[in-house]
């Protein structure tokens, strides 16, 4: 059985000591911890790390639910769940998708319910308990599904520690982060991101088939876990490593194919929904291509129609994913398994057709593995912040009338969405110099070689990779 116990070694890297930010912040605590300390061997009593992580997690969570309470009291109709930017898709899914007449409607001939299927199985369950009766049902869903949420949130959180190596104060980063804060409560998205985290847990202690079920479910939730399988093919062929990559694709599509063949058999027109849903809708808000229509119609030009963002779209990943590949195989020390992972699931966020407000929190637990350095991650998390009042705000000024100098430019919410994909932009080239340069990255810094590796940990290069980089 898989063993959940942390495996970190006897040492760890401390936040005061390793990152200059953070040492900054400690003098007014008496200031960094001392050399001749042991932390990691010498006990600590109660506060062990992952309980203060967990206790910052469940901090963080009841600021998601504060975040939220205006609709709470309020109410999610008409305009004020952007005008006080807390809006969340559980509350009017409740009723628009028939969960509050049949709990299980997405599986049902005539369903238009637009998730994956393990999304929507979640959906239905959460529904189930919520029956009729004289209370605010909406209400109930919500407040259901987010205290799930909040559970899964600290699991993400201590298998982000547990990933970390000699470094599990990084997840303090996801703990805190207002991105997780302000988002994690819009959508089910907690629940890939959580597959996502135990896939890269299951896979750094090479139980390769249960990261690639993982990986599989992940992907029956959302789409994106499935990118972790691109950075897994770069490292076999750099490594000529190919079984972790065999087992872990083969698991991922066994696990794929058993949660969504039962759904295709019992509703096939509800299980295709996501599907056609995905390949006719336009550009959403705060992507590259919402903003590029916005500027396009501003100077009276006509917009991008699905079909061109579509396939400019699957372009434009295609050749980012071409270059992380390159990227890997070239680079003078092999790449962290994470780095990989982040660069092309940040790719996919960049150039997808949709940015959804809570796509925010994909990225996180990976920047926390991938570039765990404080200043950037929270400059980074300030310009997401304001990109998502921005959004809101940009939204509310087209639900109700407002005079010209209430409402938010339109040229401000394009700012914000350049705002919030220069500084993924800005990451990326981060962790891509520290792969070129591993006296640059943080975690290669605290004396390990690559803690998400798994079975690539201590690879050498394959002889045709060495000759190729050579030439």
């Amino acid at each position: 059985m898989w063993n959940m116990a942390p495996r970190t070694p006897n040492r760890i890297a401390v936040p005061s000591r390793t990152d200059p930010l953070l040492r900054r912040f400690t003098e007014m605590i008496g200031g960094p911890l001392g050399r001749r300390t042991e932390p990691g061997r010498t006990p600590t009593g109660f506060f062990t790390v992952e309980r203060v992580l967990v206790a910052l997690t469940v901090v963080a969570a009841l600021a998601a639910v504060a975040a939220k309470n205006a609709c709470r009291v309020g109410g999610w109709d008409g305009a004020n769940s952007y005008m006080w930017a807390c809006y969340s898709d559980l509350p009017p899914l409740f009723h628009a998708r028939g969960f509050a007449e049949n709990p299980f409607a997405p599986f049902v001939d005539g369903a238009n319910f637009e998730y994956p299927v393990l999304m929507s199985f979640v959906a239905s369950i959460t529904a189930l308990p919520i029956v009729p009766g004289d209370y605010d049902r909406a209400l109930a869903y919500f407040d259901l599904n987010v205290l799930l949420i909040a559970a899964l949130w600290i699991a993400v959180v201590l298998m982000t520690s547990r990933s970390a190596g000699r470094r599990p104060w990084d997840a303090a980063m996801v703990a805190i982060a207002p991105g997780m804060i302000l988002a994690s409560t819009i959508n089910w998205d907690m629940w890939a991101v959580a597959a996502l985290a135990g896939a890269v847990l299951a896979f750094s202690r090479d139980r390769t088939v249960l990261a690639g079920a993982l990986i599989g479910i992940g992907t029956a939730t959302k789409l994106f876990p499935v990118l972790f399988l691109g950075a897994v093919l770069v490292l076999a062929v750099r490594t000529g490593r190919w079984r972790a990559f065999g087992t872990t694709t083969a698991a991922a599509a066994g696990a794929w194919l058993a949660v969504n063949v039962p759904a295709m058999l019992l509703s096939f027109e509800g299980w295709s929904v996501f599907w056609t849903f995905t390949r006719e809708r336009e550009a959403g808000w705060s992507s590259l291509w919402h903003a590029w229509n916005t500027i396009a119609e501003a100077a009276g030009a006509e917009g991008l129609s699905a079909e061109t963002i579509n396939t400019a779209g699957f372009v434009a990943f295609f050749l980012s994913c071409v270059g992380v590949a390159v990227i890997g195989l070239i680079a003078p020390t092999r790449p962290r398994l994470i780095q990989l992972v982040f660069l092309i699931v940040a790719s996919f966020v960049l150039v997808n057709k949709v940015y959804s407000p809570q796509f925010v929190i994909w990225l996180i637990p990976l920047v926390a593995l991938a570039w765990p350095k404080w200043r950037d991650f929270l400059i980074w998390q300030l310009v997401e912040v304001l990109h998502f009042f921005a959004i809101w705000a940009f939204l509310y000024q087209m639900t109700v009338e407002l005079e010209a100098q209430h409402a938010l430019a339109p040229a401000a919410y394009v700012l914000a969405v350049f705002a919030h994909m220069g500084m993924v932009l800005y990451l990326m080239v981060r962790v891509v110099h520290s792969m070129w340069d591993t006296s640059a990255d943080p975690v290669r810094r605290a004396g390990q070689d690559d803690p998400g590796g798994g079975p690539f940990a201590g690879a050498r290069d394959a002889g045709w990779v060495a000759r190729l980089r050579r030439a």
